[in-house]
Formats: structure tokens, C-alpha cells, sequence
């Protein structure tokens, strides 16, 4: 009787290992999807952090990278049973507790719409989606707790210490912050006179006089969709700064165009001269140039539109 009691409590003892197992790999291989998926196309993560009030774009950029390093900690902590009950299961469930908060005020906001990007741009996922996933995430490591409190190993302080450091220098290495934020000098004059010659659709604003933030942007071109999300979250956290969208393509490509970079609250002029529109913006797009009375005076990428240098420029 006793010996049957035993090798029950050993067969509980080691179907509780082996499924523990599995959910732990399982949970680790979901951190580094999720941290590599980002750091692939790191553009759009930084972007959230600008669209929640983080005013400058390299702190924006530092501070997606050491989110990213974050997860990727927290997959090698969980693949290498690195302090799991006394550190690795709570820092993952306060994790996903802060993520599934934000994901809650991003419904409340805009509703269950769009890439949450939880996953970059390798899976898509919207908002409640991602709320499921992390509470599924969350019910996994409070099993952990119960059925795999692996105590923690010998010289473990010094293994975590490494792994965690390799875990935030990399984010950095494989994708470098961009440490050019100066848009480049011009000083070219560019004629505006082609967005006027049809009165009946042309800009509202006189953008020939005073300055303005001017975006040339093809209605199909990833990049300007990118450009066109970052001028939003700028226009929207700086409504006095003058920006004008001069867009280029068919106007059945609008509501993709406005659905994926939220930027309705810009002003703007769908522009069908395509050969006006290639004098003016130049060879590529999106072309982001700083006007002064006709001149262009800088010209930028979607990546160094600072708030800061952009209002010193205008009170110039």
C-alpha cells in the first residue's frame, strides 16, 4: 500500500515536472517572439511612447529598446530557471499586468481597432486579442507557481547578472539607436504653385507664406505610412505646430491610408497632378521639408521630427 502511494506521488510528481516544463518553454519562446517581432521593425513600438507623451524621440527610442531587453530577459530567465518564484514568475505577471492595462485604455481611446502590436509586424493581433493572450500568459505563470517552484541554484546571482546585461546590450547592438536626430539643411526654393491652380481643390492654408512642416506622401508607400502616423502623434501633442499632408495616389487607397495611421487630424490635399507632384517632392518619398516663405530650409526624415527642434525653428 505504501509503495503504491509513493509511485503515485512520484507519477504526480513527474507529470507535474513535464507539463511544467512545456508551459515554461512554451511562456519563453512567447518573450522572445514578442521581443524579436519588435526589434525587427522597432519603428512603430517607439512610436507608442511617443503617443503616450514621451516628448523626445531618442528617449522614445531608449526607452522601446530597454522594453525589448525587458522581455528578452524575462524568456532567459524563464528558459534558464533563473530565480523563478522569488523574481522571474512576479516581474512576468507585473509585466503583463501593466501591458493589459494599457491595452484596456487603447480600447477606451480608439476603440478595438488595428495592430496592438504586441507581435510587430509578424502577427497580427488587436487589442483584445492581446488582453486574452496576456491573461492566458498570466494564468500559466500562477500555475507555474503551484506546480514548478524550482529553487534557485548555486552561483545563480552572477549567471542572472550576465544573462540580463547580454539581454539589454543586445537590443542596442542588433538594432542601433539613431543618433543623427538633425534634419538637413536646404535652403532650396521649392514652387508651390501647382497645389493653387485648381481652385476647387486646393489647400485651405497658404502654405507659400510662413512656415510650415510639409509632408509629400504616396497613398500605397509603407514608409509614408509611417511618416504620416509619427506627424499625427506630432500634430496631436502639438497642435499649434503647422504641418500639411500633400498625398499622392488613388482615392480609394484613402481610408487604408487614414485607417492604419490614424492621421485624420491632419490637414491635408489629395493631389492627382503626378507629375507637379514629383517636381515637388523630389525623387522619393515620403519627403518632409521645412518651408520658410517658399524655401526649404530643411528637409527630414519621419524619424527626426522633434518636437523641441521643430518650435525653435518656428520662433526663429
Amino acid at each position: 500500500m505504501a509503495d503504491t502511494i509513493k509511485q503515485e506521488r512520484n507519477t504526480a510528481f513527474y507529470i507535474k515536472r513535464i507539463f511544467g516544463s512545456i508551459l515554461l518553454l512554451a511562456l519563453a519562446a512567447v518573450f522572445f517572439f514578442s521581443a524579436l517581432s519588435k526589434l525587427d521593425n522597432i519603428e512603430p513600438f517607439e512610436w507608442t511612447f511617443i503617443d503616450l507623451g514621451i516628448g523626445s524621440n531618442m528617449l522614445a527610442s531608449v526607452i522601446a529598446r530597454l522594453f525589448i531587453g525587458i522581455e528578452l530577459i524575462i524568456g532567459i530567465f524563464l528558459l534558464f530557471h533563473i530565480y523563478l518564484k522569488q523574481v522571474t514568475y512576479p516581474a512576468t505577471i507585473g509585466l503583463l499586468v501593466l501591458l493589459t492595462g494599457y491595452l484596456v485604455m487603447l480600447i477606451i481611446q480608439q476603440g478595438n481597432t488595428g495592430n496592438c502590436g504586441c507581435f510587430g509586424n509578424w502577427l497580427y493581433m488587436n487589442p483584445l486579442q492581446a488582453i486574452w493572450k496576456n491573461l492566458a500568459m498570466i494564468a500559466a505563470v500562477v500555475l507555474l507557481i503551484f506546480i514548478y517552484p524550482v529553487k534557485p541554484y548555486k552561483n545563480q546571482e552572477w549567471i542572472a547578472a550576465l544573462l540580463g546585461m547580454a539581454g539589454i546590450v543586445a537590443t542596442f547592438i542588433t538594432n542601433p539607436l539613431n543618433v543623427n536626430n538633425k534634419p538637413k539643411a536646404v535652403n532650396e526654393a521649392i514652387n508651390l504653385d501647382p497645389l493653387y491652380a485648381d481652385p476647387h481643390n486646393a489647400p485651405v492654408v497658404e502654405l507659400r507664406q510662413g512656415k510650415h512642416i510639409i509632408a509629400f506622401m504616396s497613398l500605397t508607400c509603407p514608409h509614408c505610412r509611417k511618416a504620416a502616423y509619427m506627424l499625427h502623434v506630432l500634430k496631436e501633442k502639438n497642435p499649434n505646430i503647422p504641418i500639411y499632408a500633400v498625398l499622392s495616389g488613388h482615392p480609394d487607397n484613402l481610408a487604408p491610408f487614414f485607417k492604419e495611421t490614424n492621421a485624420t487630424n491632419l490637414p491635408y490635399l489629395l493631389f492627382k497632378n503626378t507629375q507637379a507632384f514629383t517636381d515637388m517632392a523630389g525623387p522619393g518619398v515620403p519627403a518632409i521639408y521645412w518651408v520658410n516663405n517658399g524655401i526649404k530650409e530643411y528637409e527630414s526624415t519621419y524619424l527626426q521630427l522633434d518636437p523641441a527642434a521643430i518650435k525653435n525653428w518656428l520662433n526663429q
